[in-house]
């Protein structure tokens, strides 16, 4: 495990990686890779960061950020995409502090593809704002959003997906879902899909509500506690984020972490 106190031009390895973000500074990350990376980014504190990664031709990339701080972030990334890659960056937020995040994404070269994916436990402030553009032919890009939406908190999802002139066979999708275990959720959620070419296939889907009073219900009878159902469904369906990574210790480590967080709140 590697600790990031300064700002660093992180070169990934084959295989898989760790870091712990810690530092009072405002971080610049320059991120590159080759080959089948993985990388899991724990943030403890940070002032702002500003990444930068670079996916080169054939690579396959994962990466995950994980916040568990409880001072405000504000996160500005961009990445670039070029042929034949596949990028997979995965956001999961149980932090106590409000969180800004910026996300560029730019599909460059031919068969590009990334997949964007947020999984947020929302008792403060949070507002991700997340733009993936397709630049070149048969080009994929997707975003997906998760939340559970606690009374405290309040969830802004800005999602813009954009397939250029030129861009044909291309695909971009788009996935958000906020849930709440209680009336009166503060979610705001802004799907866009900005198309300037016709061969292509797009779609987007959005759900705000409550969870099912009758699935709590069951779960209930069979001699489970409100709070262990509330700690279970919120764990289950937040989750996804560490399904990006084959790490099996990591994913253990992350849903125990998610289980005892929920419950504590």
């Amino acid at each position: 495990m590697k600790r990031i106190h300064v700002s660093e031009d992180i070169r990934l390895r084959e295989g898989f990686e760790e870091f712990v973000i810690e530092s009072d500074r405002d971080l610049d990350l320059s991120i590159s890779s080759s080959g089948t990376c993985q990388a899991f980014f724990r943030i403890h504190h940070a002032k702002s960061l500003r990444i930068r990664a670079h996916v080169e031709r054939n690579s396959e990339v994962s990466l995950v950020f994980w916040n568990e701080g409880h001072a405000k972030l504000t996160a500005d990334e961009s990445y670039e995409v070029n042929e034949n890659a596949h990028l997979s960056v995965a956001h999961g937020e149980c932090s106590g502090g409000e969180t800004e995040r910026n996300i560029y994404v730019a599909l460059r070269e031919k068969k590009a593809r990334a997949e964007i994916l947020s999984a947020s436990l929302i008792n403060e402030k949070k507002s991700y704002r997340m733009n993936v553009v397709n630049f070149a032919p048969k080009t994929y890009g997707e975003m997906r959003n998760f939340a559970v939406v606690l009374s405290e908190g309040k969830l802004m999802i800005d999602a813009v997906g954009k397939i250029v002139k030129g861009a044909r066979g291309s695909v971009s999708h788009q996935t958000s879902r906020a849930m709440s275990f209680a009336p009166g959720q503060n979610t705001t959620i802004l799907p866009e899909l900005l198309i300037d070419e016709n061969d292509v296939e797009a779609s987007h889907a959005m759900s705000i509500g409550r969870v099912d009073d009758e699935q709590l219900y069951y779960m209930m009878s069979r001699g489970l506690t409100m709070k262990q159902c509330t700690a279970l469904i919120s764990a289950g369906y937040l989750m996804p984020v560490a399904d990006v990574l084959e790490n099996e210790e990591i994913r253990t480590a992350l849903r125990s972490e998610l289980e005892r967080k929920i419950e504590s709140l």
